[in-house]
């Protein structure tokens, strides 16, 4: 790994810019900047040459990923990038920071919840995913797999994934949480391939010290692929920001002001998620 740093902070700061006030009701808690970098260039390394979808990047790191490449400060990363996100504030800025970087590396982005099933057309069309969800400890890692489950959904029969996750061994809930999520991959054909361990802190004011790691996964079984995607199911949606926090919002919508520019002065409207009779079955 050899690379101008400060060429690297700069190209990072100029996303952190990009991306609008996290909404902390949303576990919308976003990665402090120098651990911005050394997951991009984790991300670019690993997934170099590949199609790549994001599923949820409040912290920017898809944006942080491709910034990287089409700077130069790095030669390698994805051939594409495409962000899913319920938030269309988070939308609209990968949209238009993604219009400078093509035609180094094509960047897309989606609205798009969880708790809805995949749309077809991101059914098995990456070769990658990378989630950073919420942390699960009000719901048994449940909001973990959920996200896990959309990106293996997502990638192809030889797919790798990264879970970025809570990590901290004097936190019983972050180990069983990363446990689990192992298990639910190893169910979908997955094994861990490599593991950064304790890697990212937070702009976390309640507890400054949590930090994430990085776990790199590599499916080795294809015929454990899901073959559809479903609505997650009601009791999967409860507490899913956290005790007493369900999943009850569809999507964040962006309410435009007469300074677009500045994406931390923008208000948001939230549009609740219609259950359907799948969900409640």
């Amino acid at each position: 790994m050899e690379f101008d740093l400060r060429k690297a902070i700069n190209a990072i700061s100029d996303v952190v810019q990009n991306r609008p006030a996290p909404i902390r009701e949303f576990d919308q808690i976003y990665m402090k900047v120098a651990d911005m970098v050394i997951q991009a260039e984790y991300v670019a390394r690993v997934f170099d040459n590949k199609d790549v979808v994001f599923v949820g990047d409040g912290d920017g790191i898809a944006l942080s990923t491709a910034h990287l490449k089409a700077q130069n400060v790095i030669n390698y990363g994805p051939n594409s990038i495409a962000v899913l996100d319920f938030d269309e504030r988070i939308v609209n800025s990968v949209r238009r920071f993604g219009e400078k970087l093509y035609p180094k590396i094509e960047v897309s982005a989606y609205l798009y919840n969880v708790a809805e099933a995949l749309p077809p057309e991101h059914f098995c069309a990456y070769d990658a995913f990378h989630i950073n969800p919420p942390w699960g400890a009000s719901n048994g890692g449940e909001s973990v797999i959920a996200f896990f489950e959309r990106g293996s959904q997502a990638t192809k029969d030889k797919s790798l994934g990264i879970v970025v996750i809570a990590d901290d061994p004097d936190l019983p809930w972050t180990q069983e949480v990363l446990r689990d999520t192992q298990s639910r991959a190893i169910e979908l054909g997955y094994v861990v391939s490599e593991m950064l361990p304790q890697l990212h802190s937070y702009h976390l004011d309640d507890a400054p010290d949590l930090r994430s790691c990085s776990c790199l996964l590599r499916r080795i079984d294809p015929n454990r692929m899901e073959s559809t995607s479903k609505p997650l199911d009601l009791e999967r949606l409860e507490n899913f920001y956290g005790k007493n926090s369900p999943l009850r919002f569809r999507y964040v919508r962006e309410r435009a002001t007469l300074n677009p520019g500045r994406e931390s002065d923008q208000l948001y409207i939230l549009e609740k998620l219609e259950v359907n009779n799948e969900q409640q079955d």
